[in-house]
């Protein structure tokens, strides 16, 4: 693993070329209170004005991953939100600047009856196949992107999701991560975030396997393939790419997977992987 400080800027001839580029959003494009300096808004827009493909690729679901894409200023393309649950066509021309393409949904019945069983305090929410948001009790935040509606846990389970979310406030990171694990959780795939958070998909659903379709619908070269990101959920996006990019004050298990590591989100850290491109 390289830090990107070794990585130059110079003009050389794959810098050229037709990258596409995953980013993440929150602990990557905007820090932890969400805000995004003006540093990186502009260089996203420099790597769009050089021709490449910036791909949005997001735990945040559709509704909060919107206002980003606007603010960058991206009116063509495409962009990953809920860990890959979703993925969007962004057009100016369409109806509210998207269309959705896809939407992978599951039965969220078993992982939530044996989370239940298992964390009986924590807070749940799920987002479903018409992109609501339910919730068994007042939950709410910011990466819904729309007011979680109240429904008891029954309805909850007989909906079909795109994403659950958990949350449990009486536990840390690393004892919620310890009783999720040790509920073994099978046909979906799940990643514990920075607190006692956890994110639900598919099964087999990453940010990487919807990038992966886009890679291969663009008809973009592997090894031109460039991902940023700083959370668990964007180990297999980073694996993914031909460069994976982790942020300075990403976690060990992610920064160690990473082809290189760059600056912090208080640095700028992916302005400067951004810039290495132009």
């Amino acid at each position: 693993m390289s830090t990107l400080s070794n990585v130059g800027t110079d003009d050389r001839p794959e810098n050229r070329k037709h990258h596409l580029i995953a980013l993440d959003v929150d602990g990557t494009l905007v820090d932890h209170e969400g805000s995004m300096t003006e540093e990186v808004r502009d260089s996203v827009r420099a790597v769009i004005e050089a021709g490449h493909d910036v791909i949005i690729a997001t735990g945040r679901s559709l509704g909060a991953t919107l206002p980003v894409i606007g603010l960058l200023g991206i009116t063509r393309g495409h962009a990953v939100c809920s860990n890959g649950g979703v993925t969007l066509r962004i057009d100016a021309d369409l109806p509210g600047g998207f269309e959705v393409l896809e939407r992978v949904t599951f039965d969220p019945r078993p992982a939530l009856t044996a989370l239940r069983e298992r964390l009986p305090s924590a807070k749940y929410a799920l987002e479903d196949d018409r992109g609501r948001f339910l919730s068994t009790e007042s939950f709410q935040d910011a990466s819904f992107g729309s007011e979680a509606q109240n429904v008891d846990f029954e309805e909850m389970l007989e909906s079909r999701a795109v994403r659950v979310v958990v949350f449990s406030t009486d536990s840390s990171a690393e004892e919620f991560g310890h009783a999720v694990a040790a509920i073994g959780l099978h046909g979906v795939t799940y990643s514990v975030g920075w607190t006692a958070w956890l994110d639900i998909a598919a099964a087999g659903v990453t940010k990487a396997t919807a990038l992966e379709s886009l890679r291969r619908s663009l008809g973009t070269d592997p090894g031109l393939t460039v991902a940023v990101g700083d959370g668990r959920n964007d180990v297999e996006m980073l694996q993914w790419a031909g460069r994976g990019v982790a942020m300075g004050q990403a976690p060990e298990e992610v920064r160690s997977i990473a082809s290189e590591v760059t600056g912090s989100v208080l640095d700028d850290g992916a302005a400067k992987v951004l810039r290495s491109l132009v």
